[in-house]
């Protein structure tokens, strides 16, 4: 008996209005004229396995490609959270044991105090993970702080299913694929 093989992709639901409406506000948050001012930043995070080898690859030499035994130690996991503004060709990747709540909590101050401090509100698409929310900072910071961050923030999210329109996916994509 032959092995069945099938192609995976993620299919979105049929005639959705919530996947048409959130994909068309992502759409148009993209077609915005630069505005230093409101910059359009990207975020998404993804776990990622942390492996080292059993045996030391051996090396590429001529007339024979570099090989890697396909055995391998798993040495724990870390999520890598992206920030990217495609406008301006600014992006941040960072490398964090865990993605937590906090985690991401922590993650949007550093973009709003650090990497944007003087601008007036970011304008940030992401996924809709269920820590990529308000409540996180809330439950990362006092009342009056968390407040103060969530004014700074415009948020739109991607469709269900439809996170391929995030651009800081696509980063995340090529980065694990050629780099990682």
């Amino acid at each position: 008996m032959r092995p069945h093989l099938r192609k995976c992709w993620t299919i979105p639901p049929r005639a959705n209005a919530e996947f048409a409406a959130r994909m068309e506000d992502v759409l148009a948050v993209y077609a915005r004229p630069y505005d230093p001012a409101r910059p359009v930043v990207c975020m998404d995070e993804k776990p990622y396995q942390l492996l080292d080898h059993v045996r030391d690859p051996l090396p590429a030499r001529p007339g024979h490609d570099a090989r890697q035994d396909s055995e391998y130690i798993r040495c724990g996991t870390c999520s890598i959270f992206v920030w990217t503004e495609p406008l301006r060709g600014w992006r941040r990747v960072q490398a964090l044991s865990r993605r937590t709540r906090t985690d991401w909590a922590g993650q949007v101050k550093q973009l709003l105090s650090v990497d944007y401090p003087d601008t007036e509100t970011v304008v940030l698409v992401m996924d809709n993970l269920n820590t990529h929310s308000i409540a996180s900072l809330y439950e990362a910071f006092e009342p009056q702080e968390a407040f103060a961050l969530a004014q700074r923030l415009e948020i739109h999210h991607t469709p269900r299913h439809g996170s391929w329109l995030n651009i800081a996916e696509i980063e995340l994509s090529a980065l694990t694929r050629q780099c990682l």
